[in-house]
């Protein structure tokens, strides 16, 4: 059982494969009760199949978790009780109204009719959905229906949310209603297991993060410590044609001694000493002929801590091993 101070999710060790494609390949992390804690990764590098573990739709290989002190494989029916879930696809019931749908979901979680009945109004409202509450799901738009989804896993204010990629397909005003949502949620004690590839969601709302890439974890920290490796400063250079941003990024790599990251005709160069710096990586160019025709002297972001570590962009795309999602029986 979870004590004041333990953990409220603890990863150690996770396996998982899917015939010849290893998704977990031994994942360690805690999650510290009453924070959002920021699961990030490039397509496929196994996010989502660690939140499927979490939420005891599928079962582990190998290494335990547990939630809230219990075991996710062992105590499955405690945790689902605890739990809120919104994955990346549509859980709620098509054939049944908005309304219907979050009722139900809060009668399945054991809460008290009439507290169900307030509580999804005051959803329908925080999500914009009352005009179409009593309509049936199957006549909503997409965002609609994603909206919905969120608003089910949050029916039953359950101690631990696990928000997989949440935004996908909401615009602004309702990603930042539910970013505000998540803010107040973890004020009153929920802890939030949140995976994302807006870097800026995670950058706002997560305590710590853990980057994923490949079924391991390869970094963690807060998002200060994760911008910190990279240095104070990140100095771009955009140079004219592909051809000299290929000579420019090997100049700059074996005369300047940096790591150069080229991307098309852009240069990318994580520094930690600013002016001095740019002043000479401008004179190594220009010794070679090599003039950008613009560049930005910036602080680093997350994104760039992704590419480094990762080699890739983070995408808003749905991870390969993701399938259809299955309800749980706590709040989603």
């Amino acid at each position: 059982m979870m004590t004041m101070d333990a953990p409220a999710i603890t990863v150690d060790g996770l396996q998982k494969r899917f015939g010849s494609v290893e998704a977990l390949a031994g994942i360690d992390f805690e999650v510290a009760p009453g924070t959002v804690f920021g699961l990030l990764g490039p397509n496929g590098a196994g996010k989502t199949t660690a939140v499927r573990i979490l939420t005891t739709i599928l079962e582990p290989d190998g290494g335990r978790a547990e939630v809230l002190g219990f075991d996710v494989v062992e105590d499955a029916e405690r945790v689902r009780l605890r739990i809120g879930l919104a994955g990346q696809s549509a859980t709620v019931d098509p054939n049944l109204t908005g309304r219907e749908n979050l009722r139900l979901v809060g009668r399945l979680a054991q809460r008290p009719r009439g507290w169900v009945a307030q509580r999804a109004a005051e959803l329908l409202e925080r999500f914009e959905l009352s005009q179409a509450a009593d309509r049936p799901i199957r006549t909503y738009s997409g965002g609609m229906r994603r909206r919905l989804d969120v608003a089910a896993a949050l029916v039953a204010r359950p101690p631990v949310l696990f928000l997989d990629e949440p935004t996908t397909g909401l615009d602004l005003p309702s990603r930042n209603a539910l970013w505000e949502m998540i803010r107040e949620l973890v004020a009153d004690g929920t802890t939030v297991l949140l995976t994302t590839q807006y870097l800026e969601e995670a950058d706002r709302l997560a305590e710590r993060l853990a980057v994923v890439d490949v079924g391991r974890v390869i970094a963690e920290g807060t998002s200060a410590e994760l911008k910190a490796q990279l240095g104070s400063t990140v100095i771009e250079f955009l140079m004219s044609t592909d051809p000299d941003a290929e000579r420019a990024a090997a100049l700059l790599s074996t005369r300047g001694g940096v790591a150069a990251e080229l991307e098309g005709t852009r240069i990318r160069v994580p520094s930690g000493e600013g002016p001095r710096a740019l002043m000479e990586m401008l004179r190594t160019l220009d010794a070679d002929g090599l003039y950008p025709s613009s560049l930005t002297v910036r602080e680093p972001s997350l994104d760039d801590v992704f590419l480094r570590l990762t080699g890739h962009h983070a995408e808003p795309i749905a991870e390969i091993e993701s399938a259809d999602p299955v309800p749980v029986g706590g709040g989603a």
